[in-house]
């Protein structure tokens, strides 16, 4: 047989091949049931965003009060972080396709009340803050389901690829949505938003409605997700010491570095010259376009195995850039440093996801995802406390270059002390 063609086929170089080491990693998007989940993210990571905008918008027009809109945030923040904890044991226990059937319609019925409100000019802030907070509830049932389906539906070696895919479009819905909203309210009105909220999440349940049933593997113990199971999930993380690291590795990160509460100060001060309202907005759009960016070439290291390697350096690039960002006077510099930190951000995601859908078994992953779910809304509020308090003691930049500089140390300081994240591999 003449192998001369073929040998000639085999050496010649495939000129999409340079392209595919550094683009985003699609290989998930193969398979039907994970696509159809992506899918539904992309509606609900834009529409939520509107939801997200128009509540304190509206608390705002009401009052005209800055302290109510800080309330809202906190009546938002304690129902996520109780029902995601129960939402994580739940998943462990029932057929997550039903979870986030159920969920998602709460979600679009609370969605629903929130335009009622608006139509019919209420005008209440404790209804708003009551809704608020039941849709909160609803998302912390939602989220540890939608996350722990992740290992059902792609095989182990694309998890970090499926990760990127979904963490860039979440991080591409807080640039798009927010912009989309303020393009839409002079337009259509504050009340439409909350329909346009709704009416997306149709779309949602009818994605999630396609995907098959994800029940508990065979074998697992029937369960009731009450305080038992969910005090077996923090049992089970203190056993699995990289699990552990995992979640450390983010509060280190968000609470000692995460700079948002200063963003005002540095841009009514620092950066004033460049106008205080372009200021401010490149300082919050800058690290949300940096993981986007981060996504977009996600194959660079989608494809990597030392996963506890990968959120470590993640981890340490993040804290340099928030250094290097609060010695920053040029605004443009400035901005730079955030989007790199964004970057490190969406890689240290990427793997502490696929750390602990890898590392835990699908009876836990729930729990887990629960526990993810309060690092993630939890570190950057903590961040806002911390960094508000050093920042009105030694000043904006000293607060935010020592925090970057802190982050560095602690995970350095971890990662020796505890060799069990620099051990991990796939």
């Amino acid at each position: 047989m003449d192998t001369s063609e073929s040998t000639t086929e085999e050496r010649e170089p495939d000129p999409q091949a340079p392209r595919r080491r550094w683009a985003m990693d699609t290989r998930p998007l193969r398979r039907p049931a994970y696509r159809r989940l992506w899918g539904s993210t992309i509606v609900t990571a834009v529409g939520s965003q509107l939801t997200a905008v128009a509540v304190p918008k509206q608390i705002y027009d009401i009052t005209g009060s800055s302290a109510w809109v800080g309330a809202a945030s906190l009546a938002g923040l304690v129902p996520l972080i109780v029902f995601a904890l129960w939402g994580g044991a739940i998943a462990d226990t029932m057929d997550r396709r039903k979870l986030l059937l159920i969920t998602n319609s709460g979600i679009a019925v609370t969605s629903l009340l929130f335009w009622l409100q608006a139509f019919v000019g209420l005008e209440s802030v404790g209804a708003l803050l009551l809704l608020l907070a039941v849709q909160q509830a609803f998302w912390g049932l939602n989220a540890p389901a939608r996350n722990a389906s992740i290992a059902r539906l792609v095989p182990e070696d694309e998890l970090p690829a499926a990760n990127a895919l979904g963490s860039t479009v979440m991080q591409t819905g807080q640039v798009a949505g927010p912009l989309l909203a303020g393009a839409l309210i002079p337009v259509i009105g504050l009340p439409e938003l909350y329909l346009v909220d709704a009416l997306a999440l149709c779309v949602t349940l009818w994605a999630v409605h396609r995907l098959p049933s994800l029940p508990p593997l065979a074998g697992t113990a029937v369960r009731r997700a009450g305080v038992k199971e969910i005090a077996a999930g923090f049992r089970y993380i203190s056993g699995h010491t990289v699990l552990l690291l995992s979640f450390l590795a983010d509060i280190i990160a968000m609470v000692l570095g995460m700079p948002r509460a200063l963003f005002p100060q540095l841009a009514s001060q620092t950066y004033a010259p460049y106008g205080e309202g372009l200021a401010l907005g490149l300082l919050f759009a800058a690290i949300p376009i940096g993981a986007v960016l981060g996504g977009l070439f996600s194959g660079t290291f989608s494809r990597a195995r030392r996963h506890g390697w990968m959120v470590i350096g993640a981890v340490v690039a993040w804290g340099v850039a928030i250094a290097g960002f609060g010695l920053s006077r040029n605004l443009w510099v400035a901005v730079a440093f955030l989007a790199l930190a964004g970057v490190a951000d969406m890689v240290s995601m990427v793997f502490r996801g696929a750390i602990l859908l890898s590392a835990a078994t699908d009876e836990m992953r729930g729990r887990m995802q629960g526990v993810f779910t309060v690092v993630v809304a939890g570190g950057p509020r903590l961040a806002d406390v911390l960094h508000g308090t050093a920042g009105s003691a030694f000043g904006p930049r000293t607060a935010v270059a020592g925090g970057g500089l802190l982050v560095v140390a602690v995970m350095l300081v971890l990662a020796a002390a505890v060799p069990a994240l620099r051990r991990y591999r796939l």
